[in-house]
């Protein structure tokens, strides 16, 4: 495992206070990450040195530019093990990912009586751009019910994968519950009936190794911002012959071969789908996140995430009138989603605030699963490859603050 501490060194905002003398405890990574200095300049190194629109000029700065967002384009590529840096296509977050793909795809192979399959675990992003097409096409949707510990009940799959299942799009692992989800046995039941497979790995990619030729996913989305790179840029990964088929999600510039006034032909993959001026920062700031996270490994990442939400899982159970919800610790990845009875998890948030703690409080874009169980919202501590044991004591310290004050 690594040396956590000379990996804190690497974020500049670990070191700032959270408010004046009070140190900064980031437990909120599931929302969005902090980033390494690296990707910080290598942001920097681009406005400073060579801004430029790519793939339009002939001249230095636009060569080197260009040089530099596709050079990113392979090694994320690499990253997740894509078998062509062709397939893997720059959109703003993995929400613009699901969209892509109920636009494009859904468009034009789902019709009235099929059926689109999830979870009920899902987040909105992976829920919301189905509900759409399902209205608009006559589609209807179907869900994989999940059980009270957090997983997913399975006992009825084969009933709701059938001939008229058309599309399975779940999460590889859940942004509330935590759940490291079976994903190769999803994907493969799926493409016994012939369904087209989706997965929303924006809480699996930054946090362990993600092999797409051995997982075999039809498409694949996550978010930059989640695994220490900036915001505004996502990936989809999709499947060289889906993607071919696929019409363009929109028109423009970049995304085109050739244009007359009576209509025009589109540009080879990624480009198809990446048109106008793209996030040429963000790009060349994600290609810097993936070297940082490859550097580390993702197998010491899963390793040190592991051993921190043990630790965390254990410590939280003697908060008196805490719950975390969510599966056993060998089923789950860093997220504890918990309740304190007696206090309002927007009011944990604030009085953890105060102790300099950021934890998130709410839905967490996930409504359906906290109405399944009968909450209206949790507070949820998210763990990432900085966090130390020492932070998560300050947390429980701060719940016993929050006892406290409310003389729970």
């Amino acid at each position: 495992m690594y040396d956590v501490n000379k990996v804190r060194t690497d974020f500049p905002i670990l070191s700032v206070e959270a408010h004046p003398g009070v140190p900064l405890v980031y437990l909120d990574s599931a929302a969005s990450s902090q980033k390494p200095a690296a990707v910080i300049d290598a942001m920097n190194a681009y406005y400073r040195g060579y801004n430029a629109n790519v793939h339009r000029g002939i001249h230095r700065l636009s060569e080197d530019a260009t040089n530099a967002y596709e050079g990113a384009r392979q090694r994320i590529s690499k990253f997740i093990n894509s078998p062509d840096p062709c397939q893997v296509i720059f959109v703003r977050n993995a929400t613009e990912a699901f969209n892509l793909v109920a636009y494009s795809w859904g468009r034009t192979n789902i019709s009235a009586g099929d059926e689109i399959l999830l979870t009920e675990m899902e987040h909105h992003a992976n829920l919301v751009p189905w509900q759409l097409l399902a209205e608009e096409t006559g589609a209807t949707l179907r869900f994989v019910p999940f059980l009270e510990d957090g997983t997913l009940d399975l006992s009825d799959l084969s009933n709701l994968l059938n001939e008229r299942t058309k599309l399975f799009s779940f999460t590889a692992v859940s942004n509330v519950f935590g759940t490291i989800n079976p994903a190769k046995q999803l994907i493969e039941a799926a493409r016994e009936v012939g369904a087209v497979t989706m997965v929303d790995a924006a809480q699996a990619v930054p946090h362990m190794p993600v092999d797409v030729q051995e997982l075999d996913p039809d498409f694949l989305a996550f978010s930059s911002h989640k695994m220490c790179g900036p915001t505004g840029i996502g990936v989809l990964y999709g499947g060289r012959d889906l993607l071919e088929e696929m019409p363009p999600f929109m028109g423009g510039g970049d995304m085109i071969r050739r244009v007359t006034l009576e209509g025009s032909t589109w540009n080879d993959l990624p480009w198809k789908f990446e048109a106008g001026t793209p996030s040429i920062a963000e790009v060349i700031g994600l290609g810097a996140a993936v070297d940082y996270l490859s550097q580390l490994g993702m197998d010491q990442v899963l390793e040190h995430e592991q051993f921190i939400t043990n630790y965390a899982l254990e410590a939280l159970s003697e908060v008196k009138g805490l719950k975390v919800i969510g599966p056993a610790p060998s089923q789950k990845g860093g997220v504890a989603a918990f309740t304190l009875e007696g206090a309002h998890p927007h009011d944990i948030a604030e009085l953890l605030d105060e102790s300099g703690i950021a934890v998130r409080a709410g839905h967490h874009c996930a409504m359906p699963l906290h109405h399944k169980l009968g909450l209206t919202a949790t507070a949820r501590a998210s763990f990432y490859i900085h966090t130390t044991t020492e932070e998560v004591d300050k947390l429980v310290q701060g719940l016993n603050r929050v006892r406290q004050v409310f003389r729970l």
